[in-house]
């Protein structure tokens, strides 16, 4: 039975099911095969995603807030009065608002446009994406963009603006995480503040809805925009350039102001789609006149105001980096003296441009504009050179009381240099630093006093090329013994060489002046011993010069020169604000006896002209200092009235070239005239002090011969500074000696001398020991001054006695000539000779001494009146010891009876009028005087000595007073009047002449 059941066979399955199992594995197999393909693909994308931001940062929600929220701000600058100088050098406007200061009206418009499913999506909108592919693909004239908001705030933020797709997938990521972080309101409201609208109506870009609504609309508020305002700012972010209706100028742009209301008109189309508006506010808004709502064209602040505006950065960045970066301040400047102070002062420029501050400076809006204007009117100039360019001018207006700076002239023409010559440029102070690096320190320190005696006498200076320097006066002379008064009126050369060199020192002179703000001075200029009236290694700026002279009307006190009074951030805080430091430079009384000279330096020095062209000039008290450098490559006026101090230079851009003509030469005290008159007729407030006042300490003494002067109480004149004495003496090649105890008084003179720091003697004998090594110098009569013969003795006569009576003279003759009789002779051989004596014998009677002497370095030539009857004569020599000489041989002659002129017959008694003979050329007239006579010049003088025979006088003037003096006449008496044709002014001298030539000129005087 067993066997049986296992014989039996199994039936065969059927066709179909095995079809059936077949078709099971294939769809298995199909379907793990595409499982596998989609995870494959999946892991590609993924792959490829990776790679594309795997160079991207992950960013946390603090670091996405932070840059979004950041906005690049624009700056503004204001005038003291609050009114505004305009927009910070940059080429965009940037305002941001907050999104409570977005009126609902302008979200619609944008969103309507842009992203009008911005609510609902997560950041990517799948329909906005594929409509705008189709829109792409089948080049349909109406598209919109792809891109929501989000994602244009991302590629903003975070992303390039490169069209490339992997730029794409960052974006749709980026968008994606700030959706999950941000707000629809903080995205809006970042959207809004940081999308380009194109070119507002002063030529910057745009950005931000609100600084768009300002440039296009000249709307500050967002709330006063219509519906066609509103829908047309809303369609220009999507091409900005090309929908700009301005250019770059502010100027309009037809075409693309065409293109704009094309846009505008499609905005408002999809807000009535999207129900954000109605018919009627549709069709009201397509009706709107837009050009006509257009903003007018405006000029950038770096037209109108170029100068300032690059002066308020470049100070405002540096105070700035005060604040941020206080260990560098000090070096901040604009030539940075190191890599790293450079480095950060850009950052604190551009932190300045892009971080929204207000900077309000100390800049007077009249004052500024009126100085401006003086500068931009070419008739107040020369004519532009071809060789030399344009001169150039500079100008700064400090209240010295505070240091605020009020109003500048930076230069003539920004469009041709951008440089500003009153704060940057290094120049040259010429005789302009006097009173701060010689007067100041002296006075201060009780080395001289205004009425102090000083000697116009040559300074000798050492020289490495020419062995010495011999620095000479403007004036082309030396005076002598004059006050320091004078000296500074008449900007004497000398005493402030000798006050700088000698007296106070070069060292502490230039500590001094540190002390008032001059920073450009190098340690090379301790060795400038012509630094005070330039040759310096730089030079000093308009600005710190004329800030130092204002610590002079200040009493003393020195406030440093500022501009930016403070700066305001975005948020309202005050970030940066100036901070007085007043220091005490010098005494009020320095001060004040400064103040005093100066002022004399313009009512009777080389200031005048000023006073002549300033209108409140008897109102208004003034005081200050010309300034001249060699050559007249530059010319200063710094001047000041109780309230203000004003500096100005003139000259042109390379300080090789000169300034040649008058008017040139002139300019910087015209100027300061013609900026002071605009000034106080524009802004009688600025001055409210009618006087300099004067302070405890300072009286009034007669120091001297040469007047009564101001001094302070501490350091009232000494004996010794009298001046002059009553002395005898006894000259000796031009210098006057002590006589030794033997010389008879009539070989003496005895009369008031002046009394001098450097003998004459001392100073021949210097001068001839520099002549030795000196490659060109003048005579030696040119050096000396032209009080040399008045000077006291202070050193015995040189000649000494030898024991014995000299030799008596020889070779004696008589001449006569007009009824004189000229007795000539030999000198005696003797070196102790001092003197000659005369004596006569009438009509064969005996000898008598005459009393007249000649010295033994004068003419040898005597003059005589014998009278009647026959004469004869002769000579001894005088020896220092008062031992005479044997008589010489004698001589006589008879008098020549002159000719007599048959039509005019000599009167018995008077002679017939005809003149002596001289034997040399006439002495120089003294005593002249120049008097003003209405608008003629009278001039007097005294006659020279008889034995000059003088036939008549020749008048020479300069205006200037130095070389050339030109002839304008001649006369036979001793006066002669000038008609001068104006006011009179100048320097006159006259000479005189004889038969035998014309004498050396007399000094130079002026009316």
């Amino acid at each position: 039975m067993v066997e049986e059941k296992n014989n039996v066979s199994e039936p065969k399955p059927s066709r179909l099911r095995t079809y059936m199992r077949r078709l099971g594995r294939v769809i298995k197999w199909v379907v793990i095969i595409g499982f596998m393909g989609a995870l494959f693909a999946g892991g590609a994308a993924a792959g490829y995603v990776a790679s594309i931001v795997k160079s991207e940062p992950v960013r946390s929600r603090s670091m996405i807030e932070q840059e979004v929220d950041k906005n690049a701000i624009t700056g503004f600058a204001y005038f003291n009065d609050g009114s505004p100088i305009g927009q910070l050098r940059t080429e965009e406007d940037r305002r941001p608002v907050t999104f409570r200061e977005i009126p609902q009206l302008v979200i619609n418009a944008v969103i309507a446009i842009e992203d009008n499913h911005f609510y609902e999506h997560k950041g990517v909108d799948l329909s906005g994406t594929l409509r705008a592919i189709k829109q792409k693909a089948l080049h349909e004239s109406v598209q919109t963009g792809g891109s929501t908001l989000t994602q244009q705030l991302a590629r903003r933020v975070f992303l390039n603006l490169d069209r490339t797709d992997d730029r794409k997938v960052k974006e749709i990521l980026l968008s994606l995480r700030l959706e999950r972080f941000l707000s629809k309101q903080q995205i809006i409201t970042a959207y809004l503040n940081k999308v380009p609208f194109g070119n507002g109506s002063s030529g910057y870009n745009v950005f931000g809805i609100k600084a768009a609504a300002k440039g296009i609309f000249n709307e500050n508020d967002l709330n006063e925009l219509n519906v066609a305002q509103a829908a047309y700012l809303a369609g220009l972010p999507q091409l900005p350039s090309s929908y700009s209706a301005y250019n770059g100028k502010g100027e309009f742009n037809e075409s693309g102001f065409k293109r704009a209301i094309n846009r505008q008109h499609l905005v408002l189309s999809r807000m009535l789609e999207e129900n954000k508006i109605n018919q009627a506010q549709y069709d009201e808004a397509m009706a709107f006149d837009i050009k006509k709502s257009l903003a007018p064209r405006t000029v950038k602040a770096y037209n109108t105001y170029p100068y300032l505006m690059m002066e308020t950065e470049r100070q405002a960045a540096q105070a700035l980096m005060s604040v941020t970066n206080p260990g560098q301040a000090a070096n901040a400047s604009a030539d940075a003296k190191t890599k790293d102070d450079n480095d950060l002062l850009k950052e604190a420029e551009q932190q300045l441009r892009t971080g929204g501050y207000m900077v309000y400076t100390t800049i007077d809006k009249s004052i500024y504009k009126s100085m401006r204007q003086i500068a931009e009117n070419k008739d107040n100039f020369s004519s532009t050179s071809k060789t030399k360019g344009d001169e150039q001018a500079a100008a700064i207006l400090i209240q010295h009381k505070t240091g605020a700076i009020l109003g500048m002239m930076e230069g003539r023409d920004f469009q041709k240099e951008q440089m500003n010559y009153a704060t940057q440029m290094v120049r040259q102070p010429g005789s302009a630093m006097k009173p701060i690096a010689a007067y100041l320190p002296a006075l201060d320190s009780g080395l001289v006093q205004p009425g102090s005696i000083v000697d116009d006498a040559p300074i000798i200076l050492k020289d490495g090329s020419n062995g010495y320097h011999i620095p000479k006066n403007a004036n082309n002379r030396y005076q002598g013994l004059v006050t320091a008064r004078y000296a500074l009126n008449q900007s004497l050369n000398t005493i402030a060489l000798k006050l700088f060199n000698e007296k106070v020192g070069i060292s502490k002179a230039w500590d001094f002046a540190k002390k008032l703000g001059i920073t450009t001075l190098e340690p090379s200029d301790n060795n400038a011993q012509t630094g005070v009236l330039g040759g310096l290694a730089h030079g000093v700026t308009v600005e710190e010069l004329t800030n130092a002279y204002g610590s002079i009307p200040n009493g003393g006190v020195f406030n440093d020169a500022y501009m930016i009074e403070k700066i305001v951030d975005s948020q309202g805080n005050i970030v940066y604000k100036h901070q007085p430091n007043p220091v005490q430079a010098f005494t009020p009384q320095t001060a004040y006896l400064m103040t005093d000279m100066l002022r004399t330096a313009v009512s009777e020095g080389t200031g005048r002209l000023v006073k002549r062209n300033f209108d409140q000039a008897g109102k208004i008290p003034i005081a200050g200092k010309t300034g001249t450098t060699q050559s007249y490559t530059d010319v200063w006026f710094e001047g000041f009235t109780p309230d203000v101090t004003l500096g100005v230079w003139v000259g042109y851009k390379q300080p090789v070239n000169k300034l040649e003509t008058k008017a040139q030469k002139e300019r910087a005290r015209r100027l300061w005239a013609q900026i002071m008159n605009e000034v106080t007729a524009k802004d009688p407030d600025l001055f409210q002090t009618d006087s300099f006042k004067r302070p405890d300490g300072i009286v009034t003494r007669t120091a001297s011969a040469y007047g009564s002067d101001i001094y302070n109480s501490k350091y009232p004149p000494k004996n010794s500074e009298n001046g002059v004495t009553r002395a005898k003496y006894i000259t000796y090649q031009g210098v006057n000696y002590i006589p030794r105890d033997g010389t008879p008084d009539d070989m003496l003179n005895e009369r008031t001398v002046s009394k001098r720091e450097k003998p004459i003697s001392e100073l021949i004998k210097e001068l001839q020991q520099a002549f030795t090594v000196m490659r060109r110098h003048n005579s030696l009569s040119y050096y000396l001054p032209q009080d040399a013969d008045k000077a006291a003795p202070t050193q015995i006569d040189p000649r000494k006695d030898d024991g014995a009576d000299p030799s008596a003279p020889s070779n004696v003759s008589v001449s006569y000539s007009d009824g004189k009789a000229m007795i000539s002779f030999s000198p005696s051989g003797n070196s102790d000779v001092v003197g000659y004596r005369l004596y006569r014998s009438t009509d064969g009677g005996s000898f008598q001494r005459l009393g007249k002497v000649v010295m033994a370095d004068g003419s040898k030539v005597f003059s005589d009146s014998p009278g009647g009857g026959s004469s004869s004569y002769y000579v001894t020599a005088v020896d220092v010891g008062g031992h005479e000489s044997g008589p010489s041989s004698q001589a006589s002659a008879a008098p020549v009876a002159p000719p007599v002129d048959p039509e005019n017959p000599a009167v018995p008694g008077e002679g017939n009028g005809t003149t002596a003979q001289p034997t040399e050329i006439p002495t120089a007239p003294g005593q002249p005087q120049a008097k003003a006579a209405g608008s003629a010049v009278a001039l007097q003088w005294s006659a020279g000595k008889p034995a000059d025979a003088i036939t008549g006088y020749k008048v020479y003037y300069s205006e200037s007073g130095a070389e050339p003096f030109t002839n304008i006449g001649s006369t036979a008496s001793t006066s002669f009047q000038y008609k001068a044709g104006s006011k009179p002014k100048g320097w006159f001298r006259i000479t005189s002449m004889n038969a035998l030539g014309e004498s050396a000129p007399s000094g130079a005087v002026r009316p």
